[in-house]
């Protein structure tokens, strides 16, 4: 194993852009939280709770924004975006030993159709298999056991993890990952049921289309469309174990966290959130700017942004509301029976 990379603090200012306060010759070789970083580790303040553990802190340089207080005696980095800038020093230094396959070129167990397309710099590794048809991008890495169905198109500089099985004829874009375990392109779920009960499957035909600089978790499924496309459209961030299904049209930008489930022909718009385990029945469309939180249920479509909250989704406002007034129940109910005991009491007086 390569050592990592050492950069002067002089160097992760210009790298990072950002403001250094301190030792520029002071190397850095390593990266770690405030509470364990040593005197050659970098480190990072993004909450201002955290600043006690600033104070105590060994780190070698701490990136900071520039409402941040300093001490002497400590090296900085000053930047609008900490959080970032200590990213850029964490890629910096750990890209070295950070390889997403071993295997370099085409690995001899690799099973590809001779009428496969298969661009430059392209890594296939171990028990590859790649279908009649199908089309690699340049600088795209296969990783053990993707399985390349026939049709399919793959853009340039994509990173596919094990075992990720991407159905005939999917499209998937330019700078897209797909994490392990990831299934594109598998049957929409789909029945017609008879008057006896007994329930006869619907050729799914159609396909899905992964845009530009999309990522899907490990073991997420996007089910493809009836008879035209489900599409995750440029810029969204999927989360693992999400169900996506067929039709569905995942808008720009969009997050969606893991186990959040999303049914047929639903629509997302632009810089949509669906928070963990949220739900989307079909056929509904989500406003551009929406944010729904964890558990948060959509039974009809959403029209404005805003936060929300409940099942079904309601405005975050009127939850919390709700939810406050849910934790005294058992007060609220020792009122009512109270007043009904002194009802019933007025009751008995006045037939008296």
């Amino acid at each position: 194993m390569k050592d990592l990379k050492k950069f002067t603090l002089a160097e992760l200012s210009v790298l990072t852009q950002s403001k250094l306060i301190g030792d520029a010759e002071h190397c850095i070789a390593g990266v770690d939280a405030l509470e364990s970083a040593s005197s050659q580790e970098a480190s990072f303040l993004a909450n201002p709770k955290y600043r006690p553990a600033l104070l105590q802190s060994k780190a070698g340089v701490i990136c900071i924004d520039s409402n941040t207080p300093i001490e002497e005696g400590k090296n900085y980095l000053v930047s609008d975006d900490p959080s970032l800038a200590f990213q850029k020093i964490v890629t910096l230094i750990l890209s070295s030993q950070h390889h997403h396959t071993g295997f370099h070129g085409v690995h001899p167990t690799a099973v590809i159709h001779p009428d496969a397309t298969i661009g430059t710099d392209v890594h296939i590794g171990p028990y590859v298999v790649i279908d009649q048809g199908a089309r690699i991008g340049d600088h795209t890495i296969l990783s053990a056991h993707v399985s390349v169905g026939p049709g399919v198109t793959i853009g340039t500089h994509c990173l596919i993890h094990p075992h990720v099985t991407i159905r005939e004829r999917c499209m998937i874009g330019n700078h897209v990952i797909l994490q392990p375990g990831a299934v594109i392109g598998s049957c929409g779920f789909g029945y017609l049921t008879n008057a006896q009960g007994k329930h006869s499957k619907l050729d799914q035909l159609g396909i899905v289309i992964i845009e530009d600089d999309v990522e899907i978790g490990a073991n997420t499924t996007i089910d493809r469309a009836r008879f035209k496309c489900t599409r995750i459209r440029q810029g969204s961030k999927i989360d693992n174990l999400v169900q996506i299904g067929h039709n569905v049209e995942v808008g720009l930008d969009n997050i969606i966290v893991s186990q959040t489930g999303i049914a047929g022909s639903s629509k997302t718009g632009r810089n949509v959130v669906l928070g963990g385990q949220a739900g989307v029945v079909g056929h509904v469309e989500i406003a551009d700017g929406a944010m729904i939180a964890t558990r948060g249920g959509i039974s009809k479509s959403l029209n404005q942004p805003g936060k929300y909250a409940g099942a079904p989704v309601m405005g975050l406002a009127d939850y919390n509301r709700q939810q406050v007034h849910l934790r005294k129940i058992t007060e609220y109910v020792k009122q009512i029976e109270s007043l009904e005991k002194r009802l019933q009491a007025l009751e008995k007086q006045e037939i008296k």
